[in-house]
């Protein structure tokens, strides 16, 4: 990255100028009435778009009073909780969700079976991908190469710019399909290259679903159980979309606004992702649970746990942030219906594996029960366990590195952010275009 004019001391020098100036008043936000992040004053989003995909509910606003109520997400109007009781644990549960948010039917019957063994087809990367995308270039962040895969894409694409909705389709359908692979392969080079581990490659099988086929490709001995790929299934499942206001799918719908092409919209889709104030989350909440165990000397003492909540949330413990990673988020505020349902999955497999992982279990429900506890001790504000508190733990069960949980993320949500991608596409009808009021002071270009 140095060049030989750009030496240590210029950077410092480049970088003083812009602490220097880009300094901006607090009470100017105020003053100007900004919306910071998006977000009136009392927490609430700020509306600037409509959507038919998905829905996040965690409060009502009655009398102008924001009031807390239990969570809901809906995909196309059907609540989540209906959704994983109708799937109830079927095969390609993850599929027909990805119909779902594309189409906004529910597939049925041999039409369902001919989308699955499409989606299967799609997942094979063009000649040479593997080879010259993944292996020669191989990355030491899977979110990285997932981006970088992704607009590489666009360069085997016979009609890359064409954004009517039967291409973008046909994009949107190989993209959902291939990025799963692209993930699992860029692991593997990043395992080999960087970690000096032993390179395995295994061959997309096409009677598997995506759930599968992802444990398939990532397992040295390509194999997993049925409960394995259950649970893998049910995240992809609750991942999948979350509404038009996170981070990541508004920046899905700011860049199709433009009348770019689906690829650079899903590549900066990736790129806010990979932020760790977005999907990110669920890896800070495997730290500072291990952080817990090498801290507190007896975790089945849940004293002792308490102890150490409230040490984290005076900034005494773990990163000093004063924050408990997977406690409380933007909309959710009595409950997480997503934390509910994984919940009751985690359950089930720590049983699968054995009295450790039930150990473990047991600390993350306490984590759960006494973080708000202790927090009313100072606020009336309501705050409920988020889907990250137990999505680590799971893919720690599962076997998977911390290497890919954030691109797992990315392999369910990229169902919703086509979704809107299309969306934008037909009913957006304007550029992206809010206003930034300049507070700097008038100069002469002599001064």
């Amino acid at each position: 990255m140095d060049g030989t004019y750009l030496t240590k001391e210029k950077t410092q020098k480049y970088a003083d100028l812009v602490r220097k100036y880009a300094t901006i008043d607090g009470d100017l936000y105020s003053k100007y009435n900004v919306k910071r992040g998006l977000r009136n004053a009392d927490g609430t989003g700020v509306l600037v778009g409509l959507t038919t995909v998905g829905e996040v509910t965690g409060y009502a606003v009655v009398d102008s009073e924001k009031l807390p109520i239990p969570g809901k997400l809906s995909y196309r109007g059907r609540e989540i909780r209906d959704i994983i009781n109708h799937l109830n644990g079927m095969r390609y549960s993850f599929e027909s969700i990805i119909y779902l948010l594309l189409f906004s039917e529910k597939p049925e019957g041999g039409e369902f079976e001919e989308f699955c063994k499409l989606i299967a087809d799609l997942r094979e990367l063009p000649e040479g991908f593997t080879e010259d995308m993944i292996l020669k270039c191989p990355s030491s962040n899977i979110m990285n190469k997932l981006g970088r895969s992704i607009l590489t894409l666009y360069s085997y694409d016979p009609d890359p710019d064409n954004t009517s909705v039967e291409n973008v389709v046909k994009q949107a359908l190989a993209i959902i399909a291939r990025l799963s692979v692209v993930a699992a392969y860029g692991y593997q080079a990043k395992k080999h290259y960087y970690d000096n581990k032993s390179l395995v490659l295994h061959r997309n099988m096409k009677n598997y679903s995506i759930a599968e086929n992802f444990l398939h490709l990532i397992r040295d001995d390509g194999t997993f159980t049925e409960l394995e790929a259950q649970v893998l299934d049910l995240m992809l499942v609750l991942h999948a979309d979350h509404g038009g206001g996170n981070n990541s799918t508004f920046t899905t719908h700011v860049v199709t606004s433009s009348g770019t092409d689906i690829y650079s919209a899903i590549a900066a889709a990736i790129g806010s992702l990979k932020g760790p104030r977005h999907g990110g989350a669920n890896i800070k909440v495997v730290e500072m649970i291990e952080n817990l165990l090498d801290t507190v000397d007896d975790p089945s003492d849940e004293a002792k746990i308490e102890q150490y909540l409230r040490d984290v949330l005076a900034k005494k413990a773990n990163d000093k942030s004063g924050l408990v990673y997977g406690m409380g988020h933007a909309v959710y505020t009595v409950s997480d219906p997503r934390t509910e349902l994984l919940r009751e999955k985690a359950k089930e497999l720590a049983k699968e594996k054995g009295e450790l992982a039930l150990k473990m279990f047991d600390i993350y429900s306490a984590v759960e029960r006494l973080t708000p506890c202790i927090l009313n001790e100072k606020t009336q504000k309501s705050i409920c366990a988020n889907v990250d508190l137990y999505s680590g733990f799971v893919y720690q069960m599962l076997n998977i590195p911390k290497d890919l949980f954030t691109p797992l993320f990315a392999i369910s949500r990229v169902a919703g952010w086509c979704a809107h991608a299309l969306e934008e596409n037909l009913v957006g009808g304007r550029i992206m275009r809010p206003a930034y009021k300049s507070v700097s002071p008038k100069k002469h270009y002599s001064e």
